[in-house]
Parts: structure tokens; sequence; C-alpha cells
């Protein structure tokens, strides 16, 4: 069976994926949604048999998106959620109340999908995968679905959909070469997901950005709820078991840690209320405190510390070091960094700096990984102590040997491929201690 699912991944790589180009081919790629459009409709619109939420937005779309779900799921909603990109296996992408498809499913679609992808000239593999989602949420009875946007929204693959409510998470900057170089550029790629008479439901955002999500909301004659003015939220207490808050004065909990998470709940909340899909305050309760979010400042160990991150861009290393200084007040870091070519390194190091005792640099197994030397020289200009360790697996036995000898914290942050190799390591290892 592995075989035949391993055919289906070689199948879907063999197309053009941009999530492992460099970005001056990104920013040249044809990117529209007329493939897409013509595939959804030779596979009789699946995208149109259920209820959906469409989630875009910089840092905080998957953690919103995975709080959707697990409301939903709650609900007694046979649920599907589809994110990207995975950290362990490719059917992670894919779940149905809250686990991947099995492999064997997959394989199924693949074989489907084959003839349909067949009359399409330069469908590329995030195309495919999505109308795999689409497909496969109709196939398995999935009664509402949460999309999140892979890159941009305006010509993202998942925009083929008339969501019940389209969701804008917190904008900065990131993929700057494909969506713009202003906050104001991003945010109108982002607002491409807004359609005609969809409520619209933002996170708080900058001004500039937000300026340009109301003036499209407005353009689209759609209802406009911003968190955090239309919709109160404050947090109540935070601990390492999780963190109570408030919204519109009624009480929730998440195991999800750091204040961005509050905001991100308070954004799910929002969209499941705007959504018009039945579901009660209880039921969101519920589905909040027994979210599943991987790689989202999860401590796989308590002491000493090893935590797996997925930020990989300025603003959300700033997040992490506030979130650092809540939980580990004035404990250094070794930080195990990797990250792509075209991501803003000397930011995430300003960010980091006051908190990092030595970064352990590594390179993921991806074509888009940069060498070490060169964040070694990025490290070095920033002032911050650094050594080169590959691959990733040493990087991390490294940083455990060392910090094993003073007690500091091991942090993997500053590229998904990297936090995931980091993260299969550390569980082959526990493996291996459990067989001795």
């Amino acid at each position: 069976m592995e075989t035949a699912y391993n055919q289906a991944l070689d199948y879907l790589y063999s197309f053009v994926d941009y999530s492992l180009k460099h970005s001056s081919e990104l920013a040249k790629a044809d990117f529209n949604l007329d493939r897409m459009f013509a595939l959804m409709e030779s596979l009789g619109n699946p995208q149109k048999k259920y209820p959906i939420i469409h989630v875009a937005g910089t840092k905080g779309k998957g953690s919103s998106s995975a709080l959707c779900a697990a409301a939903l799921g709650a609900a007694g909603y046979t649920i599907g959620l589809y994110t990207s990109p995975h950290l362990l296996d490719y059917t992670e992408r894919i779940q149905i109340n809250g686990e991947p498809i099995k492999h064997e499913q997959l394989t199924e679609l693949v074989k489907e999908i084959k003839p349909h992808v067949a009359k399409i000239e330069k469908l590329t593999t995030f195309e495919i995968t999505t109308a795999l989602a689409f497909m496969a949420f109709a196939k398995y009875g999935v009664n509402a679905a949460v999309f999140e946007v892979g890159l941009g929204g305006r010509l993202d693959a998942t925009n083929v959909v008339t969501p019940k409510v389209s969701v804008i998470t917190s904008l900065s900057y990131d993929h700057m070469a494909v969506l713009g170089n202003t906050l104001a550029l991003i945010a109108g790629e982002k607002a491409g997901i807004i359609k005609d008479g969809v409520p619209v439901v933002s996170s708080p955002q900058k001004e500039e950005a937000l300026e340009v999500l109301e003036r499209v909301a407005e353009l689209k004659g759609c209802e406009f709820t911003l968190v955090g003015k239309d919709v109160k939220f404050e947090l109540v207490e935070s601990s390492l078991k999780g963190q109570e808050f408030h919204i519109q004065g009624l009480s929730f909990n998440v195991p999800l840690l750091g204040t961005h998470q509050v905001e991100n709940a308070a954004t799910a909340y929002t969209a499941l209320k705007v959504s018009g899909i039945p579901i009660t305050d209880a039921q969101i309760q519920k589905g909040f405190s027994q979210v599943k979010w991987r790689a989202r400042f999860e401590i796989a160990r308590l002491e000493p510390p090893l935590i797996f991150d997925s930020a990989h861009n300025q603003d959300s290393f700033e997040k992490l070091r506030e979130t650092l200084e809540t939980y580990f007040p004035g404990r250094p870091v070794y930080l195990i960094f990797g990250a792509s070519e075209d991501k803003n390194i000397p930011g995430m190091f300003a960010e980091m700096k006051s908190k990092i005792r030595k970064i352990i640099i590594t390179k993921a197994d991806h074509p888009r990984a940069l060498e070490v030397e060169k964040i070694q020289g990025l490290a070095e200009q920033a002032g911050a102590e650094s050594e080169a360790v590959v691959p990733v697996k040493d990087a991390l036995a490294r940083a455990l040997d060392l910090s094993s000898k003073d007690g500091s914290i091991v942090l993997s942050a500053g590229s998904m491929f990297v936090t995931a190799e980091v993260m299969r390591e550390w569980k082959l290892r526990n493996e291996s201690t459990d067989l001795e």
C-alpha cells in the first residue's frame, strides 16, 4: 500500500511545486485562477457541496483555521480542514475530524483526479492538492470545512470558493517578491478573497492594511467585523498549561500559548458567529479547549525546555520573544535556525537577540534552504554568537548537549522545514530510548 502512496506523491510532485522554487521564479510565476476553475468544473464543483470558512493572513491563519475546525468538530460537524505546508506527512494538509486522511484515501483520490488533470495544462502541485481536498471533503461526508489560503489570497488556488465568511488574520511582511513590499499591497492581495456580499472578519491590523481591507469590503457590499474593536477580548491568565481569556464577556480556554493565540481565538470565534453555520458558545468553548496545532510554541520537554515553533518572519519572531519572556523570563536560548532564501533574517535575529545564547545554524533538506555560511554572516552582523551544524539531526544533538550543561532553552524556529526535521529527529530519539 505504501508503494502506491509514494507513487501518488511522486505524481503530485511531478508538477511545478512553487513551494520548492526560489523567490525569483515565484515572482514571475503564472498565477491565475482559470486552470483551477476549469479543474473544479471538470470534477463537478465539489467545493460547492458544504459550507466553507476561508482564512487568509500572514500570521495566525493556521491557528485560527485549526480553532474554527476544533469548534465545529465539538459541535458535531464532520469537519474538513485544509492547511499547508505539512510538517511530517503530506496527508496532514487534508484533515477530517482532526485526523489526516489515510494514505490509501489519498492514493484513491489521486487515481480519480488524474484524467481530469490530464485535460488542463500547467496545473501546479498546490492546485492539484487543493482540488484533492475539495474532493476528499465531498467524498467522505464532510458537512463543514475550513480552508487556509496557501499564499496571498487573490490568485491562491483556494480562492475558487464562495465561503460563508472570509477571514483575514494579522498582516505583516512576508513573500514580498510575490505579494508586494508595502503592507497596503500585501493587504490588497489578501483582500482578494473577499467576495460580493460575503461577511468579512479581520484580526487587529496596522492602519495601512486595515484601510485597504475596509475599502474592499465596502466596495463588495460586505459586512466588516474588526476583532478588538467590534468584538472585544482580553487575556485573564496564562500558564504553561494554557490560557484563559474573555471574548465579549464569555470565558474561554486554549492550550495554545502566547498572547497572539488569544487574538487568533477571538478571530476564530467571530468568524464562527458571523458564518451563519449553527454553533453555540458552549460548543465553541469546548472545541477551543481541545484544539491541537503543532509547532506553535509547542513544548516538547519541560526541563530543560525544548520548544518547536514555526516563526519565520520578523513579526512572528517578535511574538515568539514575547512568549518566551512570559513563560521563561530571563532564560537564555540555544536557537536551532535555518531559513529560506527570501526571508528577512537580520530582522528575525534583531527581534530575538536579547534572548540568544548561541545560534546553531543548520540547513533543511529543502531546495529553498539558504546556505549556512550566508546565515552565519548575518548572525555575525547582528552581533550574535553562532556555529554551523549540518545536518539538522546533528544540530539538535549539539543544542541538546549545550543545554544539558547550563539548562538553557532549546528552540527550533526560522523555517517550518527545519522545525519539521527537528521534530522528526526528537521523535526518533524518544522511540529509541523507549526500546532500550
